[in-house]
């Protein structure tokens, strides 16, 4: 099997990692309070009419995201992950992405601290910051890698190319059972339905 790198869509010249302290900050802000040995995420968005009359290019409908951290003992560090699922506009059926995120890193020029996250092999990636509330995340992307109804087939892979109303979505705060759908492992099921 050949290893494949993950890729995140952060300028790393135009960021770097973040300070304990600024790392610290943001899990708290972006878990609600600081994360433990597992902490969880939820942020959804359902684009109603009126936007979507507003962006007649946007091809996505719905998004959810969930951003999870686990404590690796080994690494005596969180490792974050994220999984994205969303609708298209104009197509039918359910797409999702999935892999992990680096650590918080700090955009000099905005102050803004956010997570680069990344698919394996060149699937491209996301960046997620939170607004100035911490009631929405804001996602960034220009491509990511997706597939069809959680089905991680080779041949069933596209990519979420950023389009001109396709660059930022802004997902709302919510409750961690509404991105239930987008877990797959059992126990880690129970585990976001605990917190």
């Amino acid at each position: 099997m050949i290893a494949c790198v993950t890729i995140a869509t952060i300028d790393r010249a135009a960021a770097q990692e973040a300070t304990k302290a600024q790392a610290d900050a943001f899990n708290a802000r972006m878990f609600a309070g600081p994360p433990d040995k597992q902490a969880y995420a939820c942020f959804v968005r359902r684009y109603d009419a009126d936007h979507l009359n507003r962006h007649p290019k946007q091809k996505v409908a719905a998004m959810k995201l969930l951003i999870s951290a686990e404590y690796d003992a080994e690494d005596k560090a969180l490792q974050y992950a994220f999984r994205l699922g969303f609708k298209y506009r104009h197509r039918s059926g359910d797409f999702d992405s999935s892999g992990s995120c680096g650590h918080a890193l700090f955009e000099e020029n905005g102050n803004e601290v956010r997570f680069g996250c990344g698919v394996d092999c060149e699937g491209g990636g996301i960046g997620v910051a939170l607004s100035r509330d911490n009631k929405s995340a804001i996602v960034r992307l220009e491509r990511v890698r997706i597939w069809q109804n959680n089905k991680p087939d080779d041949d069933a892979e596209e990519s979420l190319v950023a389009g001109a109303d396709d660059k930022i979505f802004r997902l709302d705060r919510a409750d961690n059972s509404e991105c239930a759908s987008l877990v797959t492992d059992r126990k880690e099921l129970a585990a976001l339905r605990h917190k």
